[in-house]
């Protein structure tokens, strides 16, 4: 699924951001998308962090092949050497049991986030063990397409506003959040470009 917005986004970043507009122009025709499923975007968030996109696909492919299906049920009743096996750590292991917990007990419950806006679902999202705002955020992006997400603590973002705005000298947040401010209310599309930048390979959750 893509966002509706996706188009409105691009034009309006482009026409207030030169710097921008380069990089749109460099994906022309690419696009974030929703895979549509709650759990599955959550555990890969998780796989994902603190380490490599290039790792945490690795590791999400193993996973893939052990359960064959990445359920709540499967994670839950799966043995823990075997996800060990797939490179999970045993905190990692944890979290991905905690949260499939929360979904089969109904304590995370979907029917209730469209109503909700951003920083109230990522307080409800970070009462779960080994969700992290980080990890909140990748979901409000990836999974409910939320337009306007600004992942402050992710390190890929951190890094291309360096490289693009700062002569690639280290940028602190306050003044991330400064730059940002041209690119509000699609800042979740122009950090999803800033990723484009560093690895042309789609970032997905």
């Amino acid at each position: 699924m893509t966002p509706e917005y996706w188009k409105q986004a691009t034009q309006a970043l482009s026409t207030r951001d030169v710097t921008m507009r380069q990089i749109i122009r460099q994906f022309d025709g690419a696009t974030l998308n929703s895979h549509g499923n709650a759990f599955t975007t959550l555990a890969r968030s998780i796989v994902g962090q603190q380490i490599s996109v290039k790792a945490a696909e690795s590791v999400w492919q193993k996973v893939l092949i052990a359960l064959t299906d990445v359920t709540p049920h499967n994670i839950t009743c799966t043995d823990k050497n075997l996800l060990r096996n797939c490179g999970l750590s045993h905190r990692k292991i944890t979290y991905l049991q905690d949260v499939a917990r929360h979904f089969m007990n109904g304590t995370l419950n979907e029917a209730t986030w469209e109503e909700m806006d951003d920083e109230a679902l990522i307080i409800q999202l970070t009462q779960v063990k080994g969700i992290g705002r980080w990890t909140a955020e990748m979901f409000l992006i990836f999974h409910m397409l939320r337009p306007d997400v600004l992942p402050l603590d992710d390190i890929g973002l951190q890094r291309a506003i360096s490289l693009h705005y700062n002569d690639n000298k280290p940028m602190d947040k306050k003044t991330i959040c400064q730059v940002a401010k041209a690119w509000q209310p699609w800042r979740s599309v122009a950090t999803w470009y800033l990723w484009r930048s560093l690895d042309p390979v789609p970032v997905e959750y």
